[in-house]
């Protein structure tokens, strides 16, 4: 009878310092994974354009949890509003990255009531147009900001800064491709005037040594009056405008104003702040208008 208290005595015994060990290891191993997801780094962008620019440059970067602030389709963020489940996400954010220059009106806001969170300005130092900050739309500003981007995430986070510079690097001969079409296109642009109906092509014809005749800045909430109607069509016949570059979202019925009652042809360009999220979407986009721009103004 005694045997068989001892033996059950031990096997209780055993069981129990089983249980404990147990226990341990798992609480050991869920803190270390508790530790690790602590030890990631969440970025966050404003828009789209800031968005895939981040997307390069952390790619294949482990412990980076890379999010955008507004949906893809969101468009440009001038009159963007904040909203509740916005805050949270900065609150929780290690890095914002934006675009700057004014196009963000929330970031005072932002910094007041996060006082933690590491802001990047993708913009800063770039040569911007007055009163427009549509740098990405120039592909040799957006290259600057590639780099602005990677040196404001190995400041934040040193144990990658390698990655972050070799992303960068290797994104960048992508957009050099694109600089290298820009340079070739001159031989057709180079001093022709044009007409743009967003402020945004700015950018885009300084890249291309276009002279702006007019800017008609057309967003959703723009209304045209009938003056500005009779001063673009002055415009376009006075200075002999062939092409117009114009935004197919706003931009459809003047354009097809335009091509209606002048000579000039009017070619649809994309803005590049709406799109899907692949980290290539910036490049065959932006590869698009200029083969547009380019098939426009070879045939005039």
């Amino acid at each position: 009878m005694k045997k068989r208290h001892k033996g059950l005595f031990v096997s209780t015994l055993l069981a129990a310092i089983f249980v404990v060990a147990f226990g341990c290891t798992f609480f050991i191993y869920q803190k270390q994974e508790k530790n690790a997801k602590a030890e990631d780094l969440t970025v966050v962008t404003s828009f789209y354009p800031m968005y895939i620019a981040a997307l390069n440059v952390c790619d294949g970067v482990e412990g980076i949890h890379l999010e955008n602030l507004s949906e893809p389709q969101t468009g440009c963020l001038h009159d963007y509003q904040l909203t509740p489940e916005d805050m949270k996400l900065l609150q929780t954010a290690d890095v914002f990255i934006v675009n700057g220059g004014g196009i963000e009106n929330f970031l005072t806001d932002v910094a007041k009531a996060c006082p933690n969170l590491t802001i990047i300005n993708a913009s800063q130092g770039l040569d911007l147009i007055e009163d427009n900050a549509h740098a990405w739309m120039s592909v040799a500003l957006h290259e600057k900001q590639v780099d602005n981007i990677a040196e404001g995430l190995a400041a934040a986070d040193a144990d990658h800064s390698k990655a972050y510079a070799k992303n960068a690097k290797a994104y960048q001969k992508k957009l050099q491709a694109l600089e290298k079409q820009e340079e070739e296109m001159t031989q057709y642009t180079k001093g022709r005037s044009v007409v743009l109906f967003q402020e945004a092509y700015e950018y885009l014809a300084r890249d291309l040594g276009l002279e702006v005749s007019y800017v008609l800045d057309l967003d959703e909430e723009r209304q045209i009056s009938a003056g500005e109607v009779s001063d673009v069509m002055s415009a376009i016949a006075g200075d002999r405008i062939r092409v117009v570059l114009a935004d197919d979202v706003y931009g459809k019925e003047m354009g097809d104003m335009v091509e209606a009652e002048t000579a000039a042809n009017t070619v649809y360009v994309e803005t590049l702040v709406r799109g899907d999220y692949d980290k290539d979407s910036y490049i065959e986009h932006m590869q698009e208008n200029l083969d547009a721009i380019q098939m426009a103004f070879a045939a005039r």
